[in-house]
């Protein structure tokens, strides 16, 4: 801090210099100086401007959604990874099995044909049951909107169906993990790649197959395309694992291209 006396010679003015009167050259050096000073205290704030902008573009265009799926209780945006349900099946005898999705007008409607391995969700204002079953199995009074398998599992195990709802932006991940079962996409909208830890590359969209990654394979997502990627997932985990685990002893090659 200055003391009053001790003034920069830009608070006391051009024409004194190191207490005595400066020439033209030194008021032009000084002048000069002063302008400088000027205009880097207006572009450092801007410079810092720009990059937290770009830093924050890119956090959101290509950054990880969500880390962690967190409950749809604790839902406050549209964007990330929501656990919808995570409902135990118990002890299936059959292998493989297979997901069914059936549209219903109303809830009430649902819970009358809901079974021992079927979950009810909301998704998009719609009321979906989902049930896990062998492949011919028909809904009583919902609309067959989906039926995905084969779902290889290990007969005579205690499984759980834990169901999601993912909505990534374009160029958004995930991070590298891997689940306790079998996982199954049923697209809604947009398009994903998926890389798994065996050096295939799985690609889902609306009007193409299912995506159906077995269980053990290390995986790594990535949103394509140029529209918003919107789907359902399916683990169905064996009860004793977790559904899905971080990993840090693989990583991806980057070979999912948009």
């Amino acid at each position: 801090m200055l003391l009053p006396h001790e003034k920069t010679v830009a608070e006391r003015g051009s024409r004194v210099f190191l207490g005595g009167v400066a020439t033209r050259g030194q008021r032009r050096r000084l002048e000069g100086q002063q302008e400088a000073s000027m205009r880097l205290r207006i572009v450092l704030p801007i410079a810092a401007l720009i990059l937290l902008l770009t830093i924050s573009q890119r956090t959101t265009s290509q950054g990880v959604a969500s880390g962690i799926c967190k409950p749809a209780s604790e839902r406050t945006k549209d964007v990330g990874c929501w656990i919808l349900a995570d409902d135990s099946m118990g002890t299936l005898m059959k292998s493989p099995v297979f997901w069914h999705i059936d549209a219903y007008s109303t809830r009430a409607t649902a819970v009358e044909d809901k079974g021992p391995t079927s979950t009810i969700v909301e998704v998009q204002r719609k009321t979906l049951l989902m049930t896990i079953e062998n492949e011919n199995e028909h809904p009583r009074r919902g609309e067959r909107i989906g039926n995905i398998g084969p779902l290889d599992i290990h007969t005579g195990e205690n499984y759980s169906a834990q169901y999601m709802e993912v909505v990534f932006m374009p160029g958004m991940t995930s991070l590298a993990h891997l689940h306790g079962g079998p996982e199954a996409w049923y697209m809604l909208s947009g398009e994903g790649c998926l890389e798994t830890s065996d050096g295939a590359v799985h690609y889902a969209r609306t009007d193409g197959p299912p995506m159906i990654v077995p269980a053990g394979l290390k995986m790594f997502l990535t949103t394509t395309g140029k529209e918003q990627r919107r789907a359902i997932a399916l683990i169905l985990h064996e009860t004793s694992k977790p559904a899905t685990t971080q990993v840090h002893d693989w990583k991806p090659k980057g070979l999912c291209k948009n």
